[in-house]
């Protein structure tokens, strides 16, 4: 009897058991379901190239209500957003975006980069193993194999165990490539020239969709190449210099960088459909192909989160041809605030207003033009980039002797020979030491610090700071050159550029709208690298591998 009493205290504390399991299983599950029933249908992200944060307030007032104003008014706006490191290009703002991090991790430490294994220059998102998918071109022989860290994107697709789509879309394909990370259902960049056609690569597929298929197929980029005039009546542009000016570069084939332009005519000596990419319309077309991947991948259609990472590169083209304060950059942000606000409304009917959380950013800011800034009795200026190298290597060889000592002169880094520093018995750090004393005497040499100290300590603030954020350990030069502000190298008279780390090409606008966001603005100091870790915690998943930065919390409900 007394054996019989155990054994029904034993099934019972093993019925209760499993009871308390199953419970705590359905429990964990709900929990679950709640969370993702809590999470947007579709992340949006959209990077404006080259646009400086003074192009949200000083074209302000020529804004509608739908585009940047309602994400202004409806959304939350970090005004004193930052890029934290050197040199601010496109590839590695749309990594740091992307990855929370910067190109001390992430390893994009431009567009293009010498590489100290081969001697030879390396594109960012070159990679000769794969084939282009969608035009008879090689454009599409491009991945983001050198992006050596995840991306939110990437954490996206790995935490929903591959359920939720990844899409990329740009003008460019490291604009494309880069955000839509490693593990992308596609990426879709234009292929201009004689081609027109939206392209792929068959790192993410090995065919166009057929909807893709079908838009490229259509031509109907041929309506896209037309009369460019002001929206508004030119005379209305008072945030702009005249429209005829010696700091602008105009097409080929006109005397003056001047409205109207014929695109159509103007594409048979511009590079035929590449011309759109230096045109407000480049940045229509790119919506447009956006909507229609919304329609056709079914993003945000279920309570699986998808994201859509969106850049507008023509601002970018257009700001290099005719500067900052050009009434063409303005026009572009007049129209871009329509593309915006069509893009919004439509994001409102096809996923469902409060169904979507959605950031734009900009890749990086831009210098006024500094011969504008001269005639302005503001310093600034050119230095000659071929002098900057020949002073450079003749302060090396008047030292040492050596003629091959410098192997290669880039993007304001020297790098030096490891081979002719062992031939000559020489310290890589005495010489390194050495240049970056003399470099520094050179006329308007802002700041020039060494790769070993950049590794070897730590700058919390100011220029070094951010030089040593950018500076990867093993892609980057021995010696690193920072110019005085406002002044360029490599480049003419005309246009506006950019690359350094101060206000002009750090400070973008940051604005989040949508699911989750609280309404207001801050004026704290955010860094890009926050953006990533503030998607991560509205999703609720883990932040990018190399992510360094920190949610922003004013931003989260």
């Amino acid at each position: 009897m007394k054996k019989v009493f155990y054994i029904l205290i034993l099934f019972t504390s093993i019925l209760s058991c499993k009871t308390t399991t199953v419970a705590s299983a359905v429990k964990n599950t709900t929990n679950k379901t709640e969370n993702l029933n809590t999470r947007p249908k579709l992340v949006v992200g959209i990077v404006v190239d080259q646009m400086r944060y003074d192009y949200l307030t000083r074209f302000y007032n020529k804004f509608g209500e739908k585009g940047f104003k309602r994400l202004v008014r409806e959304g939350f706006s970090c005004k004193n957003t930052h890029f934290n490191y050197v040199p601010t290009y496109t590839a590695p703002g749309h990594t740091s975006i992307y990855t929370g991090a910067t190109p001390i991790n992430h390893g994009i430490i431009g567009n293009n980069w010498y590489d100290k294994e081969t001697g030879e220059y390396i594109y960012c998102t070159d990679d000769s193993s794969v084939k282009t998918v969608g035009s008879s071109s090689k454009a599409g022989q491009m991945s983001p194999k050198n992006e050596m860290t995840t991306t939110i994107t990437d954490q996206l697709r790995l935490d929903s165990n591959f359920a939720g789509k990844v899409i990329g879309i740009s003008l460019k394909d490291r604009a494309s490539i880069l955000p839509a990370g490693h593990l992308a259902n596609a990426a879709y960049w234009f292929d201009g020239n004689d081609q027109g056609r939206f392209i792929s690569s068959t790192f993410y597929i090995n065919e166009l969709p057929k909807w893709v298929a079908a838009f490229n197929d259509s031509r109907k980029v041929d309506a896209y190449l037309k009369t460019w005039n002001t929206l508004y009546d030119i005379n209305t542009y008072t945030e702009s210099i005249k429209d005829n000016n010696i700091y602008e570069k105009p097409f080929k084939g006109l005397q003056t960088p001047t409205f109207p332009y014929d695109l159509k005519e103007l594409a048979k000596e511009n590079e035929g459909y590449s011309l759109l990419k230096s045109t407000p319309f480049g940045n229509t077309l790119t919506k447009d192909f956006a909507k229609l991947a919304i329609a056709n991948e079914q993003l945000g259609a279920d309570t699986i989160t998808d994201f859509l990472a969106i850049s507008f590169s023509a601002t970018d083209y257009v700001g290099h041809r005719f500067g900052v304060d050009s009434k063409e950059v303005e026009d572009t942000y007049i129209r871009l605030d329509k593309d915006i606000a069509d893009l919004l409304t439509y994001l409102d009917k096809q996923v469902g207003k409060g169904n979507y959380t959605l950031f734009l950013t900009a890749d990086h800011g831009g210098v006024r033009v500094p011969a504008y800034l001269e005639s302005k009795k503001i310093p600034a200026g050119y230095v000659n980039q071929k002098k900057l190298k020949k002073a450079i290597k003749k302060i090396a060889y008047k030292k040492y002797g050596v003629d091959s000592l410098i192997a290669n002169i880039s993007n304001y880094q020297v790098f030096l020979n490891p081979k002719a520093l062992k031939a000559a018995h020489l310290s890589k750090k005495k010489v390194s030491n050495y240049l970056q004393g003399e470099i520094a005497q050179l006329p308007h040499v802002y700041q020039c610090i060494t790769g070993e100290k950049l590794h070897s300590t730590s700058f919390t603030e100011g220029i070094i700071h951010k030089i040593q954020m950018g500076h990867h350990p093993k892609r980057s030069g021995d010696v690193v050159i920072i110019l005085d502000p406002a002044y360029i190298s490599g480049y003419g008279r005309q246009g506006s550029t950019h690359g350094s780390g101060f206000g002009y090409d750090t400070h973008v606008p940051l604005l989040f709208f949508g699911k989750h966001i609280s309404h207001g603005k801050t004026f704290s100091k955010v860094e890009i690298p926050d953006i990533a870790p503030t998607i991560a915690a509205i999703l609720d998943i883990e932040a990018p591998s190399g992510c360094s930065g920190n949610p922003i919390v004013e931003v989260l409900k």
